[in-house]
């Protein structure tokens, strides 16, 4: 059974900045893309950004291009999410989740998922 633990929310100002990890045991990190999914209040959940296997290919939604950074380190089991210039419509739960394949931008393609880590950007 695959693991993966988010960590590194919290409440955070507008224009502030946060880096979140995600943390895999149970499997060999680099055989898996890695995509960072968020829950806003009352919306669906939808995807942020992926990290091919091999850490060469990102891809980014609209809203997060120019202030979301990920990356990833395989030898520490662990991806990162760095965020930027943080806004109100960014707060949410962020899910990270784990695909045998690389990216896709289909959700259920993504069959390991974590419990989420909240993020709140507000004043």
């Amino acid at each position: 059974q695959l693991q993966l633990v988010e960590s590194g929310g919290g409440l955070v100002q507008p224009g502030g900045s946060l880096r979140l990890s995600c943390v895999v045991s149970r499997f060999t990190l680099a055989y898996y893309a890695i995509g960072w999914f968020r829950q806003a209040p009352g919306k669906e959940r939808e995807g942020v950004s992926c990290i091919s296997r091999s850490g060469g290919s990102t891809n980014y939604a609209d809203s997060a291009k120019g202030r979301f950074t990920i990356s990833r380190n395989n030898a520490k089991n662990t991806v990162y999410l760095q965020m930027n210039s943080l806004n109100p419509e960014d707060t949410g739960v962020y899910y990270c989740a784990a695909r045998g394949s690389d990216c896709s931008p289909s959700q259920t393609d993504f069959r390991s998922w974590g419990q989420g880590t909240q993020v709140t950007v507000s004043s």
